[in-house]
């Protein structure tokens, strides 16, 4: 027969386990929530940025062990995929055709690998936490930090979404921006929720008859890191303020005026299946065309600007004689209105395509004489299959995968705009917003303003479109550029260097835009004159704080056993 002591420990073992796993689902369950409303990038939700990792704190701190910390980072992924991105398994089933149930349950297994900061964190944290020495809270909130940067900035992810772009809303805040990337501006997020998690953790002041109680617990209760969070707030509001000031500054006349088509034809597939191909060019040629002209009517502007594969066919290497007057078409519509033209489309050399950008000059010359960018960041799968997995028989199991080839990489355009002035140009296609060191090497080689291209028709309704427009204005931020935005179906936009959307469109709207993209005298932001070194900084300290707690810990004096204190009875004797 089993011993009742024996048994009663089993069911107080499992009911701890029971209490510990609900507390990180509980946890996880409310993080996601805050920062699903914070994905709204809207005032005054932002602010719920420095609490949002809080209730999970919580959850992780319940964690024993190693693999105790790491299902507990899991959990969080998929709370965070959940709540941040619930239009991705529709725009997966749109592109794909497959079950929209299925694509639900390959997104959540697959959080950890969306999202993998997390469980690096949850492990860092878990670790950090074996030092007990008086400084080991700000230096496990510090390694943890840095091991959450660092980790998004090493680790493959598809959205490279980041805590610190929940602070967009704020004018000075983002400004840190361009001192490390947005991904500094992640770690004084969580810096500031570890301080309210240990200012929660303390509690307010117990009652006690010990007149040096108040005192105590100033020094040891929550004020220590309440202060700390309002320090670390401050020096972001404050440097930001600066920054703004000294941006502005530097901002000159007369600028760059822009004119941008959103035509907000999407569907080209089924337009081919409708139309057929040469239709289908035709009407998107002459919708832009008369859209263009639209903006020459109501100003003079220096450039045109078109969105991504808006040609939906190869530019200057025709595959047909039709396809070879509407390369001339085209060329001839900047010549014929002195007008630059830039516009994406399909390049090739010879065997391979690519999603690629053109700049025309308003200038007539050699028929083939114009700059180009092929894309280089192509969207996994989609656009791109990796050479490790390019298969026929990957290729029969994914139909719908893509065959683009990637570009060279980071590039600077000399474009002529229509009153014979130049701009150095960084051109930017979709994805290539996402990465801020590759935005940065172009940054580095000397430009005046960013054009990016894209084409978000894929994505269900607004909510993705708005994060992607986001993190163009936090590359705005960083190389302290303005930025001309065009999209097919929204949202377009011009964007000033401090990241302010100075001009947008509506979502899925025809709609144009003509405005001034203010000039700004060159600077060489520390974000883009680290650019190489933010990431290694980053795990660097990490690595080094959980070297240090885990030597600390190894050197670390045995603590002798404690013995469990007994209470005295009513009768006199004692009892455990």
């Amino acid at each position: 027969m089993t011993d009742p002591s024996h048994r009663a420990r089993r069911w107080l073992t499992a009911r701890k386990a029971r209490a510990r796993w609900a507390s990180v689902l509980a946890g996880a369950a409310a993080s996601g929530i805050l920062f699903k409303i914070c994905g709204a990038m809207e005032s005054p939700f932002y602010w719920l940025s420095f609490v949002g990792l809080v209730p999970w704190l919580f959850g992780l701190e319940r964690a024993r062990t190693w693999a105790q910390a790491i299902l507990a980072g899991a959990v969080m992924s998929a709370a965070f995929v959940t709540a941040v991105f619930p239009w991705f398994p529709e725009a997966a089933q749109r592109y794909s055709g497959s079950s929209l149930f299925f694509l639900w349950l390959v997104m959540i297994a697959a959080a950890p690998l969306i999202e993998p900061q997390f469980v690096v964190f949850a492990v860092v944290r878990h670790v950090m936490r074996r030092d007990s020495g008086p400084l080991s809270a700000p230096l496990g909130a510090i390694a943890g930090a840095c091991a959450y940067a660092g980790a998004e900035l090493l680790l493959p992810k598809l959205f490279f979404d980041t805590l610190g772009m929940g602070l967009y809303p704020s004018l000075y805040l983002r400004q840190a921006a361009d001192l490390a990337g947005v991904h500094g501006i992640t770690v004084f997020v969580i810096l500031i929720n570890e301080c309210v998690f240990v200012a929660m953790k303390r509690g307010l002041p117990r009652p006690s008859h010990d007149k040096n109680a108040p005192l105590q617990h100033i020094k040891s209760g929550p004020f220590p890191a309440l202060f700390g969070a309002a320090a670390l707030l401050g020096a972001m509001f404050l440097y930001g303020f600066l920054r703004l000031a000294a941006v502005e500054a530097r901002s000159r006349a007369p600028g760059i005026f822009v004119g941008i088509v959103q035509a907000n034809i999407t569907n080209y597939d089924r337009m081919r299946a409708e139309m057929g191909a040469f239709e289908t060019v035709r009407k998107v040629l002459d919708t832009h065309y008369a859209l263009s002209d639209e903006i020459l009517k109501r100003e003079k502007a220096d450039v045109i600007v078109w969105p991504e594969t808006v040609y939906p066919t190869t530019f200057g290497a025709a595959k047909s004689e039709a396809g070879e007057a509407f390369d001339k078409e085209i060329m001839h519509f900047g010549t014929s209105r002195g007008i630059p033209l830039v516009f994406g489309a399909y390049d090739t050399d010879g065997e391979r395509e690519y999603n690629a950008a053109f700049f025309l000059s308003a200038q007539k010359g050699p028929q083939n004489d114009y700059p180009s960018y092929r894309k280089r960041m192509l969207f996994p799968l989609t656009e791109w299959v990796p050479p490790i997995l390019d298969s026929e028989g990957f290729r029969e199991w994914l139909p719908w995968t893509g065959r683009w080839q990637r570009g060279p990489g980071p590039k600077v355009i000399s474009l002529e705009l229509a009153d014979e002035r130049r701009a150095s140009v960084i051109p930017l296609i979709c994805y290539d917003v996402l990465f801020s060191e590759f935005v940065a090497d172009s940054a580095a080689m000397g430009a005046d303003l960013i054009i990016t291209m894209s084409n978000d028709s894929w994505f269900p309704d607004e909510r993705a479109p708005r994060l992607h427009l986001v993190s163009a204005a936090f590359r705005s931020i960083e190389t302290r550029l303005p930025q001309v935005r065009a999209t097919n179906s929204g949202v377009s936009a011009v964007i000033s260097p401090s990241g302010t959307i100075l001009r947008e469109t509506r979502w899925a709207k025809r709609e144009t835009i003509s405005a001034k993209v203010p000039g700004i005298d060159r600077m060489v932001p520390p974000a883009v004159a680290l650019r190489g070194w933010i990431m290694p900084a980053f795990l660097g300290a990490a690595l080094t704080l959980v070297g240090r707690a885990l030597v600390r810990a190894r050197t670390a004096p045995e603590k002798p056993p404690q013995r469990r204190r007994r209470k005295a009875t009513k009768a006199g004797t004692t009892t455990k």
